[in-house]
């Protein structure tokens, strides 16, 4: 999706935009640069609304006193590094990326232009992204997804719904740094809770048919997909596996929950975009990414799917239920 069109799916929904950020008349318009794996971003998406209201919470609004550059890779990852170069380029003032191959990207490509990051792998200090997370040092500061910290809560989760869980099948793109430390850490915590761990890596589309194959000669209990652009571009091919083979599966984000899948617990991505438009606002404002940070979310939420749960045989546990922030039923 080109920029223009992102702007303009943004006019067209400009009424839902708060009235103070409407109302606000801009003497410098910043430059923001966008770098993402996956698809553009734009106005009708989960992750491009959400973005987008929290740069609206923070008084900017595209075409008005920011102008955004947006860069997606598709499904092609390996063009990111000239993706980055581009925006380094365009002379932005400041890099927000949504994943850590565009963090990793974005670093790479420059050592001056500040990045905030999100969704970062879990942990931006062991993919080399900062020194630290109270100090991170260099230009990259951010908002961290824990998902190598929440691994064992979905595992639980997973196991109080299916008490006799022993093999669990996790899928994970395996040519992301950031997902392999997911997967890791998903591993580890399983086997805290006796479950085998079937593995899973993929690199491209073609590779799920080969994992489903090796789920159909060695049937796990469960499914947890570690999520990313590769992942999630072909969430679908899992949800209709898992329902076919009557598989109960856990995601990292709401929303494949509310698409058909059964369990969640991740994040609230209002709370983590809120968290880096106000880390982009530091830096507009002259702050340096060292000095800044890098963040974690505060606030969980627990999806449950009972009509999932309902064509899969299976009776969730009340105590699970009186637990979940939300029920789709």
């Amino acid at each position: 999706m080109r920029r223009r069109d992102f702007i303009k799916g943004i006019v067209g929904s400009a009424t839902a935009w708060p009235l103070t950020a409407r109302a606000q008349t801009a003497s410098k318009v910043y430059r923001i640069g966008l770098l993402s794996t996956g698809q553009p971003l734009n106005a009708e998406s989960i992750f491009g609304a959400a973005i987008l209201r929290a740069f609206a919470r923070r008084g900017y609004m595209p075409d008005r006193n920011v102008a955004l550059e947006i860069r997606a890779s598709g499904n092609h990852p390996e063009g990111l590094p000239q993706l980055a170069k581009d925006l380094v380029a365009s002379n932005v003032d400041v890099i927000l990326t949504f994943s850590y191959p565009a963090a990793r990207a974005a670093k790479d490509a420059t050592a001056t232009i500040p990045i905030v990051a999100t969704e970062t792998g879990g942990d931006p200090v062991a993919t080399g992204l900062v020194k630290g997370l109270s100090r991170p040092s260099g230009n990259v500061t951010g908002v961290s997804d824990m998902a190598i910290e929440l691994a064992p809560k979905r595992l639980e989760l997973l196991k109080e719904m299916v008490p006799t869980l022993r093999t669990v099948a996790m899928l994970w793109n395996a040519s992301d740094l950031g997902m392999t430390l997911r997967y890791q850490g998903a591993a580890d915590a399983a086997r805290t809770i006796g479950a085998r761990v079937q593995p899973l890596g993929v690199r491209e589309p073609e590779d799920f048919d080969d994992a489903f194959a090796s789920m159909v000669r060695d049937p796990p209990d469960a499914i947890l997909m570690v999520a990313d652009a590769l992942t999630g571009l072909n969430r679908r091919r899992i949800y209709e596996f898992a329902a076919e083979h009557r598989l109960p599966a856990t995601y990292e984000r709401a929303s494949f929950v509310r698409e058909g899948g059964l369990s969640s617990y991740s994040p609230d991505l209002d709370e983590i975009y809120d968290r880096a438009t106000y880390l982009v606002d530091r830096v507009l404002k002259g702050a340096k990414p060292a000095q800044l940070p890098f963040e974690q979310p505060t606030r969980f939420y627990l999806s449950i799917n009972l009509s999932t749960a309902k064509a899969l045989g299976m009776i969730v546990p009340a105590q699970v239920i009186a637990r979940a922030d939300e029920i789709i039923e």
